[in-house]
């Protein structure tokens, strides 16, 4: 897991969709209410301006090589998460020639793809009726990685590997049993892995392995 935190710099939004401006000119004031309707989110900063308290993490950057007919080209590759660490998470790639914009693409991209997470209590022995955990299990996958996510009684903390532990955190996951199988290795895979799972649960459509 990386400890690089992606530090923007702040620019004039000029919005360029018809939702962007809806929400620059506060006709839509929530997250919710895009989802509710269905609504596609083409411009980060819609989700910037609607969720403000999202932070992101790194979850890997790491190098890729390619074979042109120029020679052979180098690129940073990066995974990133984000999350207010109270139902709302995103993942996302970007890919580029210096690693900072890399991972300030993967950011762009996570906020694209922000989803809301159903929170709950689906342990048994908890019951308590409070969204620490999640409602029931689920699974999900990201290419050769499989992860399962247990609910937990409240007090149990994450029991998850670090990359697992970090995005489950972002969503608001305080208390889970999880599981991974397959290349865990490949943090990009685990992410999404994760991602899926959660997807599942909100009854979202699932992503590509």
């Amino acid at each position: 897991m990386s400890a690089y935190r992606t530090e923007e710099k702040e620019k004039p939004w000029i919005p360029r969709t018809k939702l962007g401006m809806l929400v620059a000119q506060g006709k839509v004031t929530s997250m919710e209410e895009i989802f509710q309707n269905g609504w596609k989110i083409k411009e980060h900063e819609i989700v910037k301006t609607l969720l403000p308290d999202l932070k992101a993490d790194a979850v890997s950057v790491g190098i890729v090589q390619k074979q042109t007919d120029a020679g052979e080209v180098t690129k940073f590759a990066a995974v990133v998460a984000v999350g207010n660490g109270n139902g709302w998470l995103g993942v996302g790639r970007g890919k580029a020639a210096q690693m900072r914009s890399a991972i300030e693409k993967g950011t762009y991209d996570s906020y694209l793809k922000v989803i809301p997470v159903k929170l709950g209590c689906g342990s048994w022995e908890c019951r308590c009726g409070r969204g620490h955990s999640i409602p029931y299990k689920t699974s999900g996958k990201g290419g050769s990685v499989r992860v399962d996510i247990i609910p937990g009684p409240r007090g149990l903390g994450l029991v998850a590997g670090e990359t697992v532990r970090t995005l489950l955190s972002l969503a608001g996951i305080k208390d889970a049993w999880t599981r991974t199988y397959g290349s865990t290795s490949t943090m990009a895979s685990v992410a999404n892995a994760v991602y899926d799972a959660l997807k599942r649960v909100h009854g979202l459509s699932t992503v590509g392995g």
